[in-house]
């Protein structure tokens, strides 16, 4: 089933950073996609994350990010996270 509002979240880094930024981000689990963005705005990469992706193209994909941030000085990740269902906040009261 998909989000219909999912949450997204604009992080600015250094070239350098990416790679271990993108793990970061993978690790919390409750990430879609992450976009990187060059400091134009233009989208060098867009990684869709599920759980067949996260374990089987990992390092590819570091890898990947690597040469890319080899090339750029600054980025911008844009991540797109699930949202959280909604959690009762009150318990229902049931009276005869």
């Amino acid at each position: 089933m998909a989000d219909a509002n999912p949450t997204i979240e604009q992080i600015k880094v250094k070239g350098d950073e990416m790679v271990a930024k993108v793990r970061e981000l993978i690790a919390e689990g409750n990430v879609r996609r992450l976009i990187i963005k060059n400091n134009d705005g233009k989208t060098l990469v867009e990684i869709p994350l599920t759980w067949g992706v996260i374990g089987g193209l990992l390092s590819p994909v570091a890898a990947g990010l690597g040469a890319i941030a080899a090339l750029v000085t600054d980025c911008t990740i844009e991540v797109e996270r699930r949202e959280e269902p909604a959690e009762a906040t009150k318990a229902e009261v049931v009276e005869d």
